[in-house]
């Protein structure tokens, strides 16, 4: 089955879906062997871990980060399409591209572009109703055209700067334009209480663990009880990577050595690092190989 046609299955199936972030094929199997039903690889994660920021981002970039991990992965993956990469006719080839990858779907959202490095202070530059609502018309030609199974999001960040009025009246234009699903990002419970009940189409919420802007943190439970559709985790694993890291880290320069984990913790992180690699099975065709005189075999 085509991880697209997973993915709509998904939400066509379950009353909510969670997607945790991963910005690497480990952290994408990682999810995957918890339990989780879909990955998301967001701007972001991808923009810090190669050291710059999302703004900066090609899309080359991204289709290649988030294509390793929906490789490495059996269950569907959602990506942050950012402004489409362009005007309208760049995000029909950023559809083209993350289908190509094996991605199942995107958000595309009205920020200018190219992004400016200040999005990240939450200063929006977001382009016309009219502009953002054409491009969202012909990404979604292109996924009808490409595979009608692609999963496409409109995303607006206007309800930071203009309202939850406004960001809803986005949304619903995109819902005309034809997009599945809708992400704004409300400022306080009020908003995002009231949000999935004035939109067209199913809302996604984003989950921005460490965002300066008071924007409210809801678990899922509580989010699928608003009636949202989805939900975004779009830092907690890049967050906690380095968090610890930096840790272990700082022990090790300090002392010279390391005990935030104990021998056997390191035995069986390793273990299952292994395992989600897939090393016994590289083991076992070697033995059947390049290693049969080694083993006993012929």
């Amino acid at each position: 089955m085509r991880k697209t046609t997973a993915l709509r299955r998904l939400l066509k199936k379950k009353e909510f879906v969670y997607m945790p972030v991963a910005y690497d094929p480990l952290g994408g199997r990682l999810l995957q062997s918890i339990g989780f039903d879909c990955v998301y690889t967001g701007g972001f994660v991808t923009g810090g871990s190669r050291c710059t920021s999302e703004p900066l981002l090609t899309m080359d970039e991204q289709a290649r980060v988030a294509g390793d991990v929906a490789a490495a992965i059996d269950i569907p993956l959602v990506v942050d399409g950012g402004a489409g990469f362009g005007e309208p006719l760049h995000a029909m080839r950023t559809v083209r591209e993350f289908i190509r990858a094996g991605i199942a779907g995107t958000h595309i959202e009205d920020q200018l572009y190219p992004k400016r490095a200040h999005y990240h202070k939450y200063v929006a530059h977001a382009i016309p109703r009219k502009e953002f609502a054409a491009k969202l018309r012909f990404a979604c030609k292109q996924r009808d055209e490409s595979d009608p199974d692609f999963v496409i999001i409109a995303r607006t960040d206007t309800c930071r700067s203009e309202g939850l009025k406004e960001a809803v009246t986005r949304v619903n234009m995109a819902a005309e334009a034809g997009a599945d699903m809708g992400l704004i990002f409300p400022r306080n419970d009020e908003e995002m209480r009231k949000a999935p009940r004035q939109a067209k189409i199913p809302l996604v919420y984003v989950i921005s663990r460490g965002n300066r802007d008071g924007r409210p943190l809801p678990t899922g439970p509580q989010l699928a009880d608003m009636g949202y559709k989805a939900a975004i985790d779009a830092l907690t694993y890049l967050l906690v990577s380095f968090h610890f890291a930096k840790l272990a880290h700082r022990e090790i320069k300090r002392t010279g050595g390391y005990t935030g984990l104990t021998q056997q913790e390191c035995v069986a992180a390793r273990h299952d690092i292994e395992t989600l690699v897939g090393l016994d099975e590289f083991y076992e065709i070697e033995e059947q190989t390049v290693e049969e005189k080694k083993w006993g075999k012929r």
